[in-house]
């Protein structure tokens, strides 16, 4: 592979014969010559972009980098945030600005009109539903759609589920009676601070390792344990400072 140096001076060419015949016969002018800049093999990595999955960007991990959150899919997908309100506001945020859909069923409407005021784009951005009364949305690869169920500790069967390029992400603040068949259909399961004997029968529904179980009850706020499958990440979510300014700091509880 070479590049070019733009900051290399240039290097005339010495007019001759071929010169003044390309010009006489239409060619047009030889642009500027650069001198050129071979690569070894071993520095070709140095000009790699790091580039993860694409989706949501919810916080950062143990190492400092960027977690993501693929909402926007071509299958149903399903989420179960067992934590803040603060968090699935940042969350729904971000995925409103970029670009989907996002459509609230809350028993709490003035709680997120804050949000739906601030982005200005009524409802073809974010839109607030009472419970059981989230229209379909007509969700499309052009036009994805995140539902978000904030609807309390026993969270009704929903009339709108997951499908294609819908993702539903369900917030509960503290384990419930629904809790065991929510984590079961659940793709994804975030977990934030919650009481030990909580954190025992997360742990038991999730599969956690001891460790995990017995650092849940000292979570941070804004940090998530996140499980899908077998994986397990730490996740920090770290507000902006417009995300600050109508938000406030991460919280845990509300």
């Amino acid at each position: 592979m070479t590049v070019t140096n733009p900051t290399t001076p240039a290097v005339p060419p010495t007019p001759g014969e071929g010169f003044r015949t390309a010009l006489r016969s239409g060619f047009g002018l030889l642009g500027p010559r650069h001198r050129r800049h071979a690569l070894s093999a071993e520095q070709v990595d140095t000009l790699a972009l790091p580039i993860g999955d694409d989706g949501v960007v919810i916080g950062v991990d143990a190492q400092g980098q960027p977690s993501v959150l693929g909402v926007n899919r071509p299958t149903p997908y399903d989420v179960l945030l067992i934590g803040g309100l603060w968090t699935a506001q940042v969350i729904a945020l971000r995925a409103a600005a970029t670009g989907a859909r996002v459509a609230v069923e809350t028993g709490r409407a003035a709680a997120w009109a804050q949000l739906v005021e601030a982005l200005g784009v009524g409802p073809s951005g974010m839109s607030v539903h009472d419970v059981g009364r989230v229209p379909p949305q007509g969700a499309s690869a052009g036009s994805p759609v995140l539902v978000v169920r904030d609807c309390g500790m026993r969270p009704p069967r929903g009339r709108v589920v997951s499908g294609p390029w819908q993702s539903v992400l369900t917030l509960l603040p503290y384990l419930s009676p629904v809790a065991p068949r929510l984590i079961r259909q659940a793709r994804l399961v975030g977990v934030q601070r919650v009481s030990p004997d909580e954190a025992v029968q997360i742990g038991r529904s999730v599969g956690l390792p001891r460790g995990d179980v017995e650092a849940l009850p000292t979570l941070a706020d804004g940090v998530t344990l996140w499980c899908a499958d077998r994986d397990r990440q730490y996740v920090m979510t770290q507000a902006t400072d417009a995300e600050t300014g109508l938000l406030g700091t991460a919280r845990r509880m509300d």
